[in-house]
């Protein structure tokens, strides 16, 4: 059986698609669904590339029993075909994701991350990196409101 592939997606890969990547693990690990279900994050610039998260968001995130770890990299070719879902944590990113795409017939699903936080005013996951402490905050619960949402979803994906 061929795991159902997730992707986050963030402009610069140290913020808020790492703390996605986390998060969604967590939950994915505490479901006994590692097996079933796999994520990985990306930016749309290359300008972090090999950086670790951020160390804001590693501390915010760690404060949660949440590990965040890996290094940046830029979503690339290969991405749009090898994930089943591929989520966006803002508008620019999500035009970015899709004016990137190889083709217009990459076989990968492209959404926003907000499509599965509860309340349908959140469009956007903002940017906590120009912001405060507080920012992380918000951004982390936020995350594991759509993540909780988002792993329902993925098991519907997957035969159990």
């Amino acid at each position: 059986m061929r795991p159902y592939k997730i992707l986050f997606v963030c402009m610069g890969n140290i913020c808020r698609s790492p703390a996605a990547e986390a998060v969604m693990k967590q939950l994915i690990a505490n479901e006994g669904l590692t097996m079933e279900i796999e994520c990985d994050s990306a930016g749309t610039i290359s300008y972090h590339t090999g950086n670790s998260p951020d160390h804001r968001m590693h501390k915010a995130a760690q404060n949660r029993n949440i590990i965040t770890n890996g290094s940046a990299r830029q979503i690339n070719d290969t991405d749009y075909n090898h994930f089943n879902l591929i989520l966006t944590m803002d508008e620019d990113n999500y035009n970015n994701v899709l004016n990137m795409s190889p083709s217009a017939n990459c076989s990968s699903e492209i959404k926003k991350f907000c499509d599965f936080i509860a309340d349908p005013t959140i469009t956007e996951i903002p940017d906590p990196y120009y912001g405060g402490a507080k920012g992380f905050e918000e951004v982390l619960d936020l995350l594991e409101d759509g993540c909780l949402s988002l792993l329902e979803y993925a098991r519907t994906k997957i035969k159990l």
